[in-house]
């Protein structure tokens, strides 16, 4: 077997598993990976379809999937069934002599899409014509964005943050100063923040496309969370009634919903955690019990056929799915797979050298918070 090549070798054509039926795309992927053997890792976010999910090693969020690629360096290549962003982290923190490769690189993530870098460095020049920037704000980014902007907050004396450990971060940010410029979700930043006991009104919504934020100078020196305009479009379909409606229909029912979700949800609802904290609660919940579950529509349908003793809802009457997470599908796995057996490596995501330092910078310092 010939060892893989560049991104610019000769590549087996696409089209040409878009027409393969579902039985063949399953049975050659999971030959591809037996070729491989030890030398392939298969990554599959929870978000997945489950055509996709059957092959992968391991199912997680993008950070717990990231650090396993790292602590499996004999893995020379990884797979990465999530988004772009995903694929990224894992670079980061992946050894020198590993490979991630991204199945499609149209999966993109719209909130991440939210912050671009070029607003955020005009949001930091906008600041910095206020206040002492440097001095008095700690730029805090979900995982959930770009290299890019990790490696901006790392340059920047910041930090990343998951939906798990979001509170932890707060507390280190104020303590070392003022102000926490949190993107680019702002229902994340607004939520953690609401549990708190922050004051209402030293938070502000910053406006990338609005001068100034959208603010006045008095009000951002007054302001202690800055929360960038951006949003998951999974997340934000859920909506109040979709809570009031479960709880009529279903008496007793226990609502659980991510954190991402608007406030209004999040108040309504009697649990509220990350994918992980999701799956687990519910697992381990007792036999009979009913659960309204606001997030991605696969892993809620993932929980109903694996905790058949529960009644498991999806909390919206709208399908619901991540829709550039659904992007990885079983030709493109097939296609990535069948290359990579063959020697040639398709969609090699790489993150340029000062970015991934800076970026690694911002999620060790997380990574010694948490």
């Amino acid at each position: 077997m010939t060892s893989p090549q560049s991104v610019q070798s000769v590549q087996l054509p696409l089209a040409e598993y878009l027409a393969l039926p579902a039985q063949d795309l399953s049975a050659r992927t999971a030959e591809a990976k037996r070729a491989l053997g030890d030398r392939v890792m298969v990554l599959g976010h929870n978000y997945q379809r489950d055509e996709v999910i059957q092959h992968a090693d391991f199912r997680g969020d993008s950070l717990l999937l990231a650090k396993l690629a790292a602590e499996r360096s004999e893995r020379s290549y990884v797979v990465f069934c999530g988004v772009h962003f995903m694929a990224e982290t894992a670079d980061i923190l992946s050894r020198s002599n590993q490979t991630v490769i991204l199945p499609d690189l149209a999966a993109g993530c719209s909130m991440a899409d939210m912050a671009a870098i070029e607003q955020v460095d005009q949001c930091w020049e906008s600041l910095g014509r206020v206040l002492p920037v440097e001095e008095t704000v700690t730029p805090a980014v979900y995982v959930n964005s770009a290299a890019v902007l990790k490696a901006f907050c790392g340059e920047h004396g910041g930090i990343t943050c998951t939906s798990s450990n979001a509170r932890a971060v707060m507390e280190w940010a104020w303590a070392r100063r003022e102000k926490i410029l949190f993107f680019p979700d702002e229902h994340l930043g607004r939520n953690t923040a609401n549990k708190m006991g922050f004051p209402r009104d030293q938070m502000l919504v910053w406006d990338p496309y609005l001068p100034n934020g959208g603010h006045t100078a008095e009000a951002i020196r007054k302001a202690r969370l800055l929360l960038w305009k951006g949003h998951c479009s999974v997340h934000q379909m859920f909506q109040p009634a979709h809570v009031e409606y479960f709880r009529k229909r279903y008496p007793g029912v226990r609502v659980i919903v991510h954190p991402e979700c608007h406030e209004e949800v999040v108040n309504r609802a009697d649990l509220v955690g990350s994918t992980e904290f999701i799956i687990r609660t519910v697992s381990q919940a007792p036999a009979g019990t009913a659960w309204a579950v606001g997030t991605e529509l696969n892993l809620v349908n993932r929980l109903k056929r694996d905790q058949a003793d529960k009644q498991i809802f999806f909390l919206s009457s709208t399908v619901c799915q991540c829709a550039t997470m659904f992007r990885i599908d079983a030709p493109h796995l097939c296609w990535a797979m069948e290359n990579l057996a063959e020697g040639h490596v398709v969609n090699h995501i790489v993150v340029p050298d000062d970015e991934k330092a800076w970026a690694k910078i911002a999620l060790d310092r997380m990574m010694a918070v948490s």
